[in-house]
């Protein structure tokens, strides 16, 4: 999958026929699975396939309403549904459970199906024996689980969460630096397993070299671990390839590992602008989920080790809700509001204006006349103060 060098998009689904998927044979004789279930009937249907991880109350197609009814999906039939069809007489049980079992269903499972159920007290019923029948004329496979529905439910969910993940394998290298998961990306022989190995002699534990298989979980996680072959190995040029968990010990590796930030890293070049700021998230897209990406430019003398261990810290400080770039140009912005002027906004006081010249000029002035203050270059009046009479 490519690098995407913005936020991108959801990519599209892989086809159905490279969607995972797990048979009915292989999710009964899982140890993974934690619950005892036995097969009660349709033997030949146990290898059709299962590409749902979630499973599906059946309670509503007893009745004839088959809306919605995904046949690769697990479908349950607990107390509830079990309780239902025994109030039915025999003719409509066996003609609702035709109906349900024609739709070519990967298999059915009865919770707490080998319980009697007192009038009321809710532990559960037999299964009745059109359940059986219905069964072996379609070829579905039918389970019985003696746990409760939602024990059974948890368990088959816990199982199908792994086996149907969706995966891809990437080109990369992934330590946990920190606790940080970090998938170094780029072009062969740019560093990437250099990168690594130094981070190891600092302390920190490779997870996959070379290639990274990534699994999704939910809510929005995917998880990267080592090829089977390649697990605890890595790969150095003029070294060959070393076995970092004999070298360093147990504590410098890890077999799986969250990816938090993907790091891509790059030839430098000096016609090529890189982020100097930090203030836009970039994001890398793997499974449809969007990790943070960083490209970091790789040149002689850049010591590449710690530039990934602060890329590390300062991805646990944005976790905390500490953006640094951002609380600096808030501050700075800050400042500079708090720099204006005081006087910036303050209001003149009013001037007196000059009074226009007089057309009676040659007239007489009155007694209580005052002689006119004298003026300014500027031809504004000076306002002269009183002088303050004394007692002399």
């Amino acid at each position: 999958m490519s690098a995407r060098e913005s936020s991108p998009g959801t990519p599209p689904p892989p086809p159905p026929s490279l969607a995972p998927a797990v048979t009915v044979r292989a999710l009964i004789n899982d140890p993974g699975l934690g619950i005892d279930v036995t097969l009660l009937a349709g033997e030949n249907g146990l290898d059709r396939t299962i590409r749902h991880p979630r499973i599906q109350k059946s309670g509503l197609a007893l009745v004839g309403h088959f809306h919605g009814i995904v046949p690769t999906r697990v479908q349950i039939l607990g107390q509830t549904e079990l309780s239902f069809l025994h109030r039915l007489s025999a003719d409509d049980r066996k003609r609702s459970l035709r109906g349900f079992f024609r739709l070519d269903l990967c298999c059915v499972v009865l919770t707490q199906g080998t319980r009697h159920n007192d009038e009321g007290s809710g532990v559960g019923v037999m299964p009745v024996p059109e359940l059986v029948e219905c069964a072996e004329e379609t070829g579905t496979p039918l389970l019985l689980a003696d746990e409760r529905s939602s024990t059974a439910i948890n368990a088959i969910h816990g199982l199908l969460d792994d086996r149907l993940a969706p995966r891809i394998r990437l080109h990369g290298v992934l330590v946990d630096v920190f606790g940080v998961g970090l998938l170094l990306m780029g072009a062969s022989a740019i560093g990437k397993s250099e990168s690594a190995l130094d981070l190891v002699m600092r302390g920190h534990r490779l997870v996959a070299d070379d290639v990274v298989e990534c699994d999704y979980r939910p809510p929005g996680m995917v998880f990267g671990a080592a090829a089977e072959l390649l697990r605890h190995h890595l790969e150095v040029r003029g070294l060959g390839i070393l076995n970092v968990k004999d070298l360093f010990g147990v504590t410098s590796i890890r077999e799986r590992k969250r990816i938090d930030v993907v790091v891509k890293l790059v030839e430098w070049s000096k016609d090529t602008e890189y982020d100097r700021l930090g203030l836009d998230d970039r994001y890398h897209a793997i499974l449809g989920v969007k990790i943070r990406e960083l490209m970091i430019p790789v040149r002689p003398g850049r010591d590449m080790a710690s530039i990934l261990e602060v890329a590390a810290r300062n991805e646990l400080l944005k976790n905390a809700g500490h953006h640094a770039a951002r609380e600096f140009f808030g501050n700075l912005e800050g400042s500079l509001l708090s720099e204006r002027p005081h006087d910036e906004s303050a209001v003149m006081p009013p001037v007196a204006m000059r009074q226009p010249p007089s057309s009676d000029v040659g007239a007489p002035r009155p007694a209580h006349h005052r002689p006119r203050p004298p003026e300014s270059s500027a031809g504004f009046a000076v306002v002269i103060p009183p002088k303050p009479r004394g007692n002399g």
